[in-house]
């Protein structure tokens, strides 16, 4: 039998989310050693030449990619890998870039023909002198993850000027009509080897004590922030398409290995009497890996336990050179 790969698993780094970075990369670290694996973690800074030493001095046969949002999912690390010539896991530079860019995404999406909500980019210094849609309506960063800087504007609300001053994402912002019902999510795992496909649909309700009024970050990684549902309890028929569409949206981007799609599901005209309307919000491609993240507990609900989740996950990296 040919020894397990060596891995080092990135972890932490730069962004906003930097504290579910470390707690995903404290779980694959556990995990993979308990594997039988040879993982060492690295929390990279802003000395990016100071981590590529550090690869090429101890050059991992894999690395573990479990940074999150800018820099870790949108493409950078992931040149900077293929650049060196070492196998990663996750998306490559393409399918990682355009996940994060939440409008290319929608282009994307809109192409393959994958239902999105109605939206477009607006300035975020022109943003408190109108409503760009009719309310109720989202407001998101372009580039950012686990609903980091995501803002629900009620009719009435004024509460314009008040995201303005506080908004630090950029010059853009993307706006999108809010759905209502219910949040769903659908893990993938896939890959030019290996593909498992989309594993189950994810009912998520937010703790009203805890979360504001969405599945915001609080709600995703507070313990006892949201309540999931898995099998979702919705009509076969939407549960179903919500299966298609997940791997449709991992395929349309390009993505291997883990991802995760995210839906909103109306049904709160019949309920489950006939399907309601699904719209895709986004996809992941860097799941989260903490003790509350969706993604493990999806992969459980398949038989496939934490530490073989993390273990698939290395057998399928690649390089992209």
């Amino acid at each position: 039998m040919s020894a397990k790969p060596s891995v080092a698993v990135l972890m932490g780094g730069i962004s906003s989310e930097r504290a579910v970075s470390l707690s995903s990369g404290e779980g694959v670290l556990s995990a993979l050693r308990e594997a039988g694996y040879a993982a060492r973690g690295i929390d990279p800074t802003t000395d990016l030449g100071a981590l590529v030493a550090d690869l090429d001095r101890d050059r991992p046969d894999v690395v573990f990619n479990a940074l999150h949002g800018r820099f870790g999912e949108d493409g950078a690390i992931q040149g900077v890998l293929d650049w060196m010539g070492i196998r990663y896991t996750h998306s490559g530079i393409r399918a990682s870039a355009v996940a994060m860019d939440k409008d290319a995404a929608r282009a994307a999406f809109a192409a393959a023909g994958l239902p999105i909500a109605r939206g477009r980019v607006v300035e975020i210094a022109r943003f408190a002198d109108a409503d760009p849609l009719p309310c109720p309506y989202v407001i998101k960063p372009l580039n950012e993850g686990s609903s980091v800087g995501v803002d629900i504007v009620h009719a009435g609300s004024n509460r314009r000027a008040e995201i303005v001053s506080a908004w630090h994402y950029g010059p853009t912002a993307l706006v999108e009509e809010f759905i209502p019902g219910r949040e769903i999510t659908v893990g993938v795992l896939g890959g030019e080897a290996g593909d498992i496909g989309a594993l189950t649909v994810t009912d998520i309700t937010p703790n009203p004590a805890i979360a504001h009024g969405f599945y915001d970050y609080e709600a995703k990684y507070a313990a006892g922030g949201s309540r999931h549902v898995l099998p979702a309890e919705i009509h076969a028929d939407a549960f179903a398409e919500a299966m298609r569409l997940a791997l449709s949206a991992h395929r349309a981007l390009g993505c291997r290995g883990a991802s995760r799609a995210d839906f909103r599901y109306d049904d709160t005209v019949h309920g489950n009497a006939r399907p309601g309307r699904l719209v895709l919000l986004e996809v992941n491609t860097q799941p989260g890996l903490t003790p509350t993240s969706l993604l493990p507990e999806q992969a459980a609900f398949r038989g496939i336990g934490f530490s073989e989740l993390c273990a698939w996950m290395v057998e399928n990296a690649a390089c992209r050179v």
